[in-house]
């Protein structure tokens, strides 16, 4: 699942016309960047997300020959990453890809998605999150996200403290993680809590560089390095 129906807020004024994941990064829309690179890993069908300027990013996606595309249609009501992802459940395998539109990173050795399936285990994961550390995370200037045990058992990052790991965007997602989820719109942050309660949220590390291209600053930064890788 990609994750498109965001408002852009932060990416303003690119985002006054257009969505998010139509704005162009080394002339490719960032929708496209996410695509082509779950097209290259060989994952045959997507579902896509719309809610902002849903129509545009609809007959753009309709121009794509792979991945097939499944729209989700949230234009009645944003549903946020959690509620986005409950709402499409019937279209999704178990377990599935999930990531953001506005994903761009260079694969390492392996690509992001072989690193995740390396390492998931249904049997002890709800979800497993792909973490880069701040030294390959490129335009990303937080403290960071998770800390992370040898057997990949995450925890969150205290109040006022650093953690050395940042959330690309990018999971793997098991059904049950989704189970007796609430209705309407809610982050996955919200089913991500249970999971760490229950030891049963982990991450790996992912080998190559990310990009963070949430605001229009980001843009050129991030079109220099891909020039350069």
């Amino acid at each position: 699942m990609v994750m498109a129906a965001g408002l852009g807020k932060r990416m303003r004024p690119l985002t006054a016309s257009q969505p998010k994941p139509m704005v162009r990064v080394a002339g490719k829309p960032l929708i496209d960047h996410a695509l082509d690179r779950v097209a290259e890993a060989g994952v045959a069908r997507a579902v896509v997300n719309v809610h902002y300027f849903a129509d545009a990013l609809e007959a753009h996606l309709a121009e794509r020959d792979t991945p097939e595309i499944c729209v989700s249609d949230e234009r009645e009501m944003l549903l946020e990453t959690g509620g986005g992802m409950v709402h499409a459940l019937q279209h999704l395998p178990d377990p599935f890809f999930s990531l953001n539109s506005d994903n761009i990173w260079l694969d390492g050795p392996r690509d992001a998605f072989q690193d995740l399936s390396d390492c998931w285990d249904a049997q002890q994961m709800d979800a497993l999150l792909l973490l880069v550390p701040h030294q390959r995370a490129v335009n990303f200037s937080g403290p960071g996200d998770f800390h992370m045990d040898p057997a990949g058992r995450l925890r969150r990052r205290a109040p006022g403290r650093i953690a050395p790991f940042i959330f690309t965007g990018i999971q793997i997602v098991s059904h049950r993680l989704l189970r007796d989820a609430p209705g309407g719109k809610f982050s996955t942050n919200v089913l991500w809590d249970r999971a760490l309660e229950e030891g049963r949220l982990f991450g790996t590390t992912f080998t190559g560089q990310w990009f963070e291209v949430g605001t229009p600053d980001a843009i050129r930064p991030t079109e220099d390095a891909l020039t350069l890788g």
